[in-house]
């Protein structure tokens, strides 16, 4: 399946998009195009399971919970996420997100990515298809 997700310049930041028939798919999405500023997402493999909660009273700060459980996961478990499964009911986020330990010399990070703002954040259907964005600090 194509990538429909894409990464957008914004100053010194990054954005990420996720594009999606569902909600969940576009969550999915983005975290595609989060793990991309860091390295190639075709580059990680998807051995290892992590489960993801969080829940948040709207749709645009349940995605920034989203993007910085990731980041708080890649950071304290030095590890890359290269699949994705999100589930949504009501508020909640229940997701599993596969990967692997970072490896420097085959991943080649670029960036550290230290956490999703409220910076053009958008969590919308646009044309009967999901979109969910932010700006992330990098």
């Amino acid at each position: 399946m194509p990538p429909d997700w894409e990464n957008f310049p914004h100053d010194a930041d990054i954005g990420i998009r996720g594009y999606g028939a569902s909600k969940a798919e576009a969550f999915e999405q983005a975290a595609y195009a989060l793990m991309a500023i860091i390295t190639d997402p075709a580059t990680i493999a998807a051995k290892e399971a992590v489960e993801i909660r969080c829940a948040a009273p709207d749709d645009e700060l349940l995605f920034v919970d989203w993007i910085n459980q990731l980041i708080f996961e890649v950071a304290t478990r030095n590890m890359l996420f290269g699949r994705f499964s999100v589930n949504l009911l009501d508020n909640a986020l229940l997701a599993m997100a596969w990967g692997e330990p970072t490896d420097v010399q085959r991943h080649h990070p670029a960036v550290e990515v230290k956490g999703a703002t409220y910076t053009e954040l958008r969590v919308t259907q646009e044309n009967g298809r999901w979109l969910a964005q932010t700006i992330v600090d990098v």
